[in-house]
């Protein structure tokens, strides 16, 4: 048996990039950002000069762990809200990011990726993944 698949190009992804480090310059923030195919592979990576050293990282773990769950990351905290314990055990697990920032890629309801973005604040952060996002669907 044969599995086909819906691949993100790594032309897409570097619009994708682009496109969030153009958006966080606007509002004057310093990011750090990372797309990834859905297994987590990367294709495109931008980081805005005076970004955290640090943020690179977090940006791809972001992206990773939305990328390998299939929601965003900002999703975690609702999810487990009522389980502690477990959110602070996966939040222990290296490279899983459990707060906003990272964001799945769909097309015609398959993951064909992730968006990781860290330097701003999570909500900014999460602004400028979805700006990427935009991106994206303005080049289908």
């Amino acid at each position: 048996m044969l599995i086909t698949e819906t691949l993100l190009d790594w032309h897409s992804a570097a619009r994708m990039t682009q496109a969030v480090c153009h958006f966080a310059s606007e509002q004057q923030l310093a990011v750090c950002t990372w797309v990834l195919d859905r297994h987590g592979n990367p294709l495109a990576m931008q980081r805005i000069n005076n970004t955290p050293a640090h943020c690179t990282d977090i940006a791809r773990h972001k992206a990773a762990t939305a990328a390998a769950f299939g929601f965003p990351t900002a999703d975690w905290q609702q999810r487990l809200a009522e389980k502690p314990a477990l959110l602070d055990g996966l939040s222990l697990q290296p490279g899983l990011i459990t707060f906003g920032g990272g964001i799945p890629i769909e097309y015609n309801g398959e993951r064909i990726g992730a968006i990781g973005v860290s330097g701003a604040s999570e909500a900014q952060d999460i602004a400028c993944a979805e700006a990427g996002l935009a991106a994206l669907h303005k080049l289908s």
